[in-house]
């Protein structure tokens, strides 16, 4: 008789398991694709970072055209007032800290920047750029920097859109443009969850610079 109690338990407990074990595979075999968790946030977090760095961008136009001294590399010329002999530097030094002052670029590009203008600097002074008063500068392509034009169509930067957009982690390159096929390359890095301008394409040391 106290093998039959046995057996009985024995079999009430191995049912009891196979119940709990088709409960579970049942559970997991039932669980919609739309359980998992979300993927959304990656694809999220580029969009504003595309809209952010677009209002960066327009920011960055609506202060140069409004507030902006806009005195880059301005020259002196010798006692004759015939030839540049170099750069202005005080004023110089004075644009930089404007530019920094703004909060719109990043180191990489500030020292770009001042790294163009003591390359211009040197090569006035040793005679390697020749520079005649009214004539115009030997760097750069006779356009300005900033858009790598001559003329804007007005409050253009409320209307300045980005576009071919590539974001690698902290750093994003893309273009800007204002509409009629203009196109001008961008580079920018994330700073303390900010982006900050680190390149534009008209103070490209490279082709902003002659080489003789």
């Amino acid at each position: 008789m106290k093998h039959i109690k046995l057996t009985a338990l024995i079999l009430g407990l191995l049912l009891i398991g196979c119940n709990q074990t088709d409960k579970k595979t049942t559970s997991s075999t039932n669980q919609s694709p739309t359980d998992k968790p979300s993927t959304d946030k990656p694809s999220e977090i580029v969009t504003n970072d595309k809209e952010n760095l677009q209002q960066l961008v327009r920011n960055l136009y609506k202060w140069h055209e409004n507030k902006s001294s806009q005195n880059d590399f301005d020259p002196t010329a010798d006692s004759q007032d015939s030839i540049y002999v170099g750069l202005d530097l005080n004023k110089h030094k004075q644009r930089l800290a404007e530019l920094k002052k703004t909060n719109f670029f990043s180191d990489q590009f500030l020292d770009n920047y001042n790294k163009i203008a003591l390359t211009i600097d040197e090569d006035l002074k040793s005679k390697k750029l020749e520079w005649f008063v009214g004539e115009i500068p030997p760097f750069g392509d006779d356009s300005n920097p900033w858009c790598n034009c001559q003329d804007n169509p007005e409050n253009y930067w409320q209307s300045m859109t980005i576009d071919k957009v590539t974001i690698d982690n902290k750093t994003a390159t893309f273009i800007w443009t204002w509409g009629n096929n203009f196109k001008y390359k961008v580079k920018a890095i994330k700073e303390n969850d900010n982006w900050k301008i680190s390149y534009l394409q008209g103070f490209d040391f490279n082709d902003f610079i002659p080489t003789k």
